[in-house]
């Protein structure tokens, strides 16, 4: 049985999976359409105390785990599908995203490269708890709202960004697509909404075209699809102000013992500079 840690020293938590709960489904390719794997359990009679221990408390990793796979080809890119074909595969995670809704927090997430395992693999994890960096931003949201009477702090940043159009990869209809101003890797980009929207999971854009040419875009300046990964950024439950967002990723370089100690990214990389070579090359 899989179970959450909670470190005595940061208050953080982990999921620690007992003997070989993921061996074979986790570490190989992707399985069947929302096949399960025991890394969360949906067990209501478990407990939900921490237990009695103050230094090394502990809590059952409850929730739900999917693969998300449907009638999609097998490919080891969204790139290496139509746009028509990504705006499907996300209307799919938004589907089992709404399966989930009574989860305090949702997370889809796909791999690409050689350390997924090919072909892509998608992944739902639904949390009985918010991860403390989406709390996090929850806060940052809640307090950005309180300082400017109402704004929301995802659309400011976009419409400054917009603005400024030094980071911008590209505007559609729908979305924008961004390098980060605090991007912690090289070639990172994220996707918005270009009209506030709490929940990836509710109707609405999507942003597919705009994912399928962050990906294409990767692809040509690295001369190959990069191992990356990709994420959904959706409102917590209960959240009263949020807007969702995509992250994409690319995974160039190995976490050093900077980043692995202390959490600090260093980008090689600066967001002005590769915003400007992806531009080029769309």
């Amino acid at each position: 049985m899989s179970e959450i840690r909670i470190d005595p020293l940061s208050g953080l938590r982990v999921i620690v999976v007992a003997g070989d709960a993921l061996a074979p489904a986790h570490a190989g390719p992707a399985g069947p359409a929302d096949s399960a794997d025991p890394i969360l359990t949906g067990d209501a009679d478990l407990p939900s105390d921490p237990g009695e221990d103050p230094l090394f408390a502990v809590l059952p990793a409850r929730g739900g785990h999917e693969h998300i796979g449907g009638d999609r080809p097998p490919v080891a890119s969204l790139a290496d599908l139509s746009v028509a074909q990504v705006q499907e595969e996300l209307e799919r995670w938004r589907e089992r995203m709404r399966a989930h809704d009574a989860a305090a927090y949702v997370h889809v997430c796909a791999e690409e490269g050689p350390a997924a395992g090919a072909p892509l693999r998608v992944e739902l994890f639904a949390l009985d708890f918010v991860p403390a960096a989406i709390a996090r931003e929850r806060e940052r949201f809640s307090a950005h709202a309180v300082r400017t009477m109402g704004a929301n702090l995802l659309e400011d940043v976009v419409q400054e960004e917009v603005r400024r159009r030094e980071r911008i990869v590209a505007i559609d209809d729908e979305a924008v697509l961004w390098c980060p101003y605090a991007s912690g890797h090289p070639f990172q980009m994220m996707l918005a909404p270009r009209r506030r929207r709490e929940r990836f999971q509710d109707d609405g854009p999507t942003g597919a075209a705009l994912v399928h040419r962050a990906l294409t875009l990767l692809r040509e300046r690295c001369c190959a699809s990069p191992p990356l990964s990709l994420w959904i950024r959706t409102a917590p439950r209960g959240a009263e102000r949020f807007c969702w967002r995509i992250d994409i990723v690319p995974r160039l370089a190995a976490a050093g013992s900077l980043e692995l100690g202390t959490g600090l990214h260093v980008n090689t990389v600066a967001p002005e500079r590769a915003a400007a070579e992806l531009r080029t090359l769309a």
